[in-house]
């Protein structure tokens, strides 16, 4: 047994929390991060158990690992106290993806998104916390509110006002890490707390409101791309499988118990030079539509002016950050679209 933490015999051990061949939780794995996420730990030789009740996520983007032995999928909620204390009994390790996201969803069904995140992140603490399985959070950039920015982990969450819808959501993913922090207190749970940035690339859908796959949509169908405000919001995108490889490393990496990092890129951009990349990208000369917030969200929806990470506290962990240049995944996920659109045509045509 490798040596606690500190002076406190009871905290828990600096040693790795995912070790070689693990049987490893991934609750809400067939999302598209999660789905990510299973790539990266089978590929490591790691066997994967999904939990997912398919509510946001589809089989289809698991469909590569259908005849993989190391990968079994339960479609179920991990809401479910019975569902979430059989997977967390039978895994030596769990990655929590689990939740309602997205900022249209957010806009639009408020109550919902709040519930499900805390409601989820209860039960599935509580499960682990029961045979003491390390758990790795993901939470989310939005805990940091209207914060200084670079965010950096140390600074106080600031999730914003109870009237605000934004807030609501930051406020369930903040609550997940504390409850995450108390079951190590009190259950000696093993926890890692990832805050995701905004993540990008293949099987990444646009319904829910995320920016770059509806650009992406809008610019190969020849469409206008609707920019909401001005355009002149930053947000820095992280290609989803550096961000999967990181996640498996924070939790492969020594000391990284007990602490909360940021995982994301931080280069910034506007929205509105992201707009024009993708359509310099997909070759179209479709026309920039902006679009006031009001058009789009209900009144008081509060869009961050910028978002932007501090990365030095995931490199000393690690030893690295997602640094896919968004050039790179624009051309990927343009590319992408077409052949998508192409395989479409394909079997209208027949």
């Amino acid at each position: 047994m490798p040596k606690a933490v500190g002076d406190d015999p009871s905290a828990p051990a600096a040693a790795p929390l995912l070790g070689a061949g693990a049987r490893v939780l991934v609750t809400g794995g067939a999302g598209f991060i999660g789905s990510h996420l299973c790539a990266e730990l089978l590929r490591r030789g790691h066997r994967v158990h999904v939990v997912d009740d398919l509510s946001t996520g589809s089989l289809d983007n698991l469909r590569e690992f259908a005849d993989e032995a190391r990968l079994t999928v339960t479609v179920a909620s991990i809401e479910d106290p019975q569902v979430a204390a059989r997977a967390c009994a039978a895994a030596d390790a769990v990655f929590h993806l689990a939740g309602a996201v997205g900022v249209r969803r957010l806009a639009s069904r408020p109550l919902e998104v709040v519930q499900r995140n805390l409601r989820c992140t209860e039960v599935l603490l509580g499960a682990a916390a029961a045979g003491r399985i390390p758990v790795l959070l993901t939470s989310s950039s939005e805990v940091y509110g209207d914060g200084p920015v670079p965010f950096d982990e140390a600074h106080s969450v600031r999730p914003g006002a109870t009237e605000g819808r934004r807030g609501g959501y930051a406020c369930a993913k903040a609550m997940g890490e504390w409850l995450a922090f108390g079951h190590r207190e009190q259950d000696r749970l093993p926890v890692v707390v990832a805050r995701l940035f905004n993540t990008v690339g293949p099987r990444q859908s646009g319904e829910s409101g995320m920016v770059l796959p509806r650009f992406v949509a809008q610019a190969v169908a020849g469409q206008p791309l609707t920019v909401y405000g001005d355009g002149s919001q930053t947000r820095c995108f992280a290609h989803v499988g550096d961000v999967a490889r990181a996640l498996v490393e924070l939790m492969a990496a020594p000391g990284t118990e007990g602490r909360v990092f940021n995982v994301g890129s931080d280069v910034e951009t506007t929205v509105l030079a992201l707009a024009r990349l993708v359509r310099d990208e997909a070759g179209t000369e479709a026309p920039l539509q902006l679009q006031p917030f009001t058009a789009v969200f209900p009144p008081g929806f509060v869009d961050p002016p910028r978002r932007v990470p501090s990365l030095q506290r995931l490199v000393a962990a690690i030893g690295w950050a997602p640094a896919t240049p968004l050039a790179t995944i624009v051309r990927e996920l343009v590319a992408l679209a077409r052949q998508q659109g192409d395989q479409r045509g394909g079997m209208a045509a027949g």
